[in-house]
């Protein structure tokens, strides 16, 4: 049995952070950088090349930036898992980035095992979040929809269930599957089974495009 690698694309326009993201991820086994973009013109072209299993992207970048590329790369390669490298004063665009399809964030100060535990989650399909970004993304999304004054009434074609619209609320609210289930007394595995039901409904991948997605919907 072969021992498949974690295929990687760094894109930074900053030429010494990926320098140091490479040196960081290159000490893991699993891992392999299949290519480096300094734009996010540059990172599309090598994704539908090199059609790598998860992608660190900037968001602030020359040429093409990072939400604008996550948006063609998730169309031109969907295979791939983009994770995005924030700083605190990039919030609207991480908003944006995870309406672009990205999977998650990552701040750029992290650390070297944060940064390989999200990396391989991503890989998996799991959705990366810095909870201390999640809370002001959170809080900048309400903002916009009380700017906006407008919030969409659930029109799903199939609707949640009460105790969906429940587990859905705490999942925006930061909680894991065990605090959820301690929270509505069930079980995990019920949590994991209404969670699977949640995502299907909205027509999400992940617990935080169902976040956004909800509150997009005013369900939440």
């Amino acid at each position: 049995m072969t021992n498949k690698k974690l295929r990687i694309l760094l894109t930074d326009d900053q030429s010494l952070f990926r320098e140091a993201l490479r040196t960081l991820l290159s000490l893991q086994p699993d891992f392999e950088i299949v290519a480096e973009a300094e734009n996010g013109e540059r990172a599309l072209a090598l994704a539908r090349a090199h059609k790598p299993d998860v992608i660190l992207m900037d968001l602030r970048m020359p040429v093409m930036g990072g939400v604008e590329a996550t948006r063609r790369i998730m169309a031109a390669v969907p295979g791939s898992r983009v994770v995005v490298l924030t700083t605190f004063d990039e919030d609207e665009e991480i908003f944006e980035a995870l309406r672009a399809g990205a999977l998650g964030y990552l701040l750029k100060a992290c650390s070297a095992d944060k940064l390989n535990e999200s990396v391989r989650a991503a890989a998996k399909g799991a959705s990366v979040l810095e909870p201390a970004v999640t809370a002001k993304m959170m809080a900048e999304l309400n903002r916009l929809s009380a700017r906006e004054g407008k919030k969409v009434s659930q029109s799903l074609a199939d609707p949640l269930s009460e105790r969906e619209l429940a587990v859905l609320k705490l999942l925006a609210e930061g909680c894991s599957n065990k605090e959820i289930g301690a929270k509505l007394s069930i079980t995990e595995g019920t949590v994991k089974n209404h969670m699977t039901n949640v995502l299907g409904k909205l027509g999400v991948l992940d617990r935080t495009q169902a976040a956004l997605r909800a509150r997009e919907m005013g369900l939440i």
